[in-house]
């Protein structure tokens, strides 16, 4: 019996219609512009950034005060979860939620991606707004490319040697594989830089994000190094980076894995639907929606990427009013079932070559 059963999430009443009409979107759009849930929340957004920027500072001057001791391990737990946030700041500086002018959100995910997180912003944003254009389409979408991990059976037929492995067990692997994650996006940020791609007219681009990363890491070791022996600094940043990712991963698992994949070559989807139906909302309170960013209603965000974070819930009435009056089918679900959903579909994606593993090893005699 398979430990990933068959996803169960709430979805509104009303069935899902078939087709895309283009005119669904914008009554809903008139209707989100006309309460000022587009509006810009710049106060909230300065709040939140000094906060954050305070607390990072708190835990970078704790761990030069406790020093060269085992006890400042402790203290990545802290400095994992503030990255995360900073992390947050930088993708909603992507998407212009924060400021009016392109060239201050700009300024704003540099600092917070490529300064604070040695990640580069300019590569996060090419990746993630080709998500966001075409979500959980094999073709178009980055997110469920053949990576690591592969989203659909006709991927994991291709597999060979070690991947082919990693397919079978993905379900299983998929937290753990979360911990190089951290690791893994500055690496990608890094080759961006350094090979130019790109860049052929964005050659000043290039060489401030390539400064704000060595900055970066230069600062960081230095911080550690400064505070500790060599030997508790490596451990420190593989404890660091391995949390971050942990909990970066658990924050974007649940949006779309499980959900509707468009069939490429099949009837193509209006915004409303392309969004909506390949999206996941995850219900909870305060520290849900602190933790995970606001991206646990991420149903909304994909409608509205532009939309300030703290008006994301505001926003989550109307459109599901809106889904159920087109019969558009609005999934929702509580954060441990999201996880059961996303694992359960890597878990049937991998089935096919378990049974051909099992077939070449013949029957048990």
């Amino acid at each position: 019996m398979s430990p990933f059963p068959a996803p169960t999430a709430e979805r509104s009443t009303a069935p899902a219609a078939s087709g895309g009409i283009e005119g669904e979107f914008p009554p809903l759009l008139r209707q989100i512009k006309g309460q000022g849930l587009l509006d810009r929340r710049r106060g909230w957004y300065a709040v939140g950034m000094a906060v954050n920027a305070l607390a990072m500072a708190a835990v970078v001057t704790a761990v030069l005060l406790v020093g060269d001791t085992w006890w400042v391990l402790p203290l990545v737990v802290p400095f994992a979860l503030f990255s995360t946030r900073t992390s947050f700041y930088g993708h909603d500086a992507g998407h212009a939620q924060i400021a009016r002018t392109r060239r201050f959100n700009r300024l704003l995910g540099l600092v917070h991606g490529n300064l604070l997180l040695g990640m580069s912003s300019a590569w996060w944003n090419d990746k993630h707004n080709r998500h966001h254009a075409n979500p959980n389409h094999l073709d178009k979408d980055p997110d469920v490319g053949v990576g690591v991990m592969v989203w659909a059976e006709h991927q994991a037929e291709k597999r060979v040697g070690f991947g082919r492995w990693l397919t079978r067990h993905q379900a299983r692997l998929f937290f753990p594989l979360l911990l190089l994650e951290g690791i893994a996006l500055k690496v990608a940020s890094v080759q961006m830089v350094l090979s130019g791609k790109g860049w052929e007219r964005q050659g000043r681009a290039r060489g401030v994000e390539a400064a704000l990363l060595v900055l970066h890491f230069a600062a960081y070791a230095a911080l550690l190094l400064t505070a500790m022996s060599p030997g508790k600094a490596v451990v420190f940043a593989l404890i660091h980076h391995a949390l971050f990712g942990l909990h970066l991963g658990s924050v974007f698992a649940p949006n779309h894995k499980g959900m509707e994949m468009p069939d490429p070559d099949g009837e193509r989807w209006g915004h409303l639907r392309r969004q909506v139906l390949t999206s996941r909302n995850v219900r909870g309170g305060p520290v849900t929606d602190w933790l995970m960013g606001g991206l646990n209603y991420q149903i909304e965000h994909h409608l509205f990427p532009n939309m300030p974070r703290p008006h994301l819930r505001l926003a989550r009435p109307l459109v599901r009013h809106h889904c159920r009056e087109l019969g558009v089918s609005y999934a929702e679900t509580g954060l441990l079932d999201s996880y059961r959903q996303a694992l359960g579909h890597m878990h049937r994606v991998g089935a096919p070559l378990r049974a051909a593993k099992r077939g070449e090893r013949g029957p048990r005699g």
